[in-house]
């Protein structure tokens, strides 16, 4: 019977440790429209440990749920500029930002305004 305590014991701790690990942030991410949006919810995805990944168009806030024991945000915002996107602490190459649509040139402020708020073209 002490057996069974101890093992069941194990597994809660062992479960409650993996629950704290769960996190969420959210990040400011430079972008313009839908295929921003998919370009910058993909890194942020394809990243190690990144669960979930949504960014508002209107708001350009990428909200995340996250493992903090597998990554963090400084992780995450490296991949999303390595993909051509802008965070707060982490700004794209030209070189890699130069390769994006020319519609998601969100440092160009011809192609921002050129967008409505909810992303689509004007």
């Amino acid at each position: 019977m002490k057996k069974i305590l101890v093992i069941i014991m194990l597994i809660v701790g062992g479960l409650m440790q993996a629950q704290d690990k769960n996190a969420t942030a959210t990040l400011e991410v430079d972008g313009v429209c839908m295929m921003c949006k998919m370009r910058i919810e993909k890194a942020a995805l394809k990243t190690k440990g990144v669960k979930s990944a949504n960014w508002n168009i209107e708001t350009h806030v990428l909200t995340l749920f996250y493992n903090d024991g597998k990554t963090n945000l400084e992780t995450i915002q490296k991949n999303i500029a390595a993909v051509g996107h802008d965070t707060h602490d982490f700004k794209a190459t030209d070189e890699v930002y130069n390769g994006i649509d020319d519609c998601c040139k969100y440092r160009n402020p011809k192609v921002v305004n050129a967008h409505g708020k909810d992303g689509s073209e004007n």
